[in-house]
C-alpha cells in the first residue's frame, strides 16, 4: 500500500507486495536475483494501482541504487535517452522551462516547466504538449492525437526515499482527465519504462526496445 498526502487528503494506493524485501531476509542469496527478476515481471504485468480518483496513476518500485544516482538517471540525457528515448533541456530548478526531445522531434511550450526540484528527494514537472510533429515521430495516430489535445495538461512527480541499500521510487502522474486517453496510455507506459530504468541502474543494460 502506498500512501500519498495531497493537501488535507491522505490517499491510499494499492501496490504489489514488496517481494524483494522478503527475498532479502528469507531466500538463499543464490536465488535472490531470480526472485527479484520475477518480482519485477509480476509488477510490470499485474500492477494496477488503485485510487479514489481515476485521474491519478501511482506506481512504486524499489531499486538497488543511491538517491544521487537515481536523480541522475531521471535528469541526465545520457540516462533518459537509454531507457526512455527522451531527453530534456532544462535547468532543473523550480520554474525552469523544459524542452522535450523524442524521436528526433523537439516539443517547446511555455507551459512545460519544472514544478519542484529537490535533488535526491523529489522532482515534479508538467507533462509535454501533444503536437502533430510529436505524434508523427512516435507513431501516434491522428485520432488519438485529437483526443490527447482535448485533455488538460497533467504533471508527474517522482518521490525518492532511501531504504538501506535500496531506494524507494514512487511515481505519481496526476491531473489527467478521468477515463481519458492519456490515463489509459500511461497506465501501460510507466510500468515498462520504470522496469527499464531499474534494469539500467542495477545491471547497466536496458530492457528490449519498447514503443515510445
Amino acid at each position: 500500500m502506498t500512501t500519498v498526502r495531497r493537501g488535507r487528503e491522505k490517499l491510499h494506493y494499492l501496490n504489489p507486495a514488496p517481494i524483494n524485501a522478503i527475498a532479502e531476509r528469507w531466500i538463499d542469496r543464490y536465488d535472490r536475483e531470480r526472485v527479484r527478476a520475477l518480482a519485477d515481471l509480476k509488477t510490470a504485468l499485474e500492477a494496477t494501482p488503485m485510487s479514489g480518483s481515476d485521474e491519478a496513476f501511482v506506481y512504486t518500485t524499489y531499486i538497488r541504487t543511491t538517491p544521487e544516482r537515481l536523480w541522475q538517471a531521471l535528469t541526465d540525457p545520457a540516462f533518459t535517452s537509454r531507457y526512455w528515448g527522451v531527453t530534456f533541456d532544462t535547468g532543473w530548478t523550480a520554474g525552469s522551462p523544459m524542452t522535450w526531445e523524442q524521436g528526433g522531434q523537439q516539443t517547446v511550450d511555455a507551459a512545460q516547466v519544472v514544478l519542484e526540484s529537490e535533488p535526491g528527494r523529489r522532482l515534479s514537472y508538467t507533462w509535454h504538449t501533444f503536437t502533430p510533429e510529436w505524434a508523427k515521430a512516435v507513431g501516434v495516430s491522428e485520432d488519438v492525437l485529437a483526443k490527447l489535445v482535448d485533455e488538460r495538461r497533467s504533471k508527474v512527480t517522482f518521490d525518492i526515499e532511501p531504504l538501506g541499500e535500496l531506494v524507494k521510487l514512487t511515481v505519481i502522474h496526476d491531473g489527467m482527465e478521468t477515463g481519458g486517453t492519456l490515463r489509459e496510455m500511461i497506465s501501460q507506459g510507466w510500468p515498462a519504462l520504470l522496469s527499464s530504468l531499474k534494469t539500467l541502474l542495477e545491471t547497466g543494460e536496458t530492457l528490449p526496445d519498447r514503443a515510445g
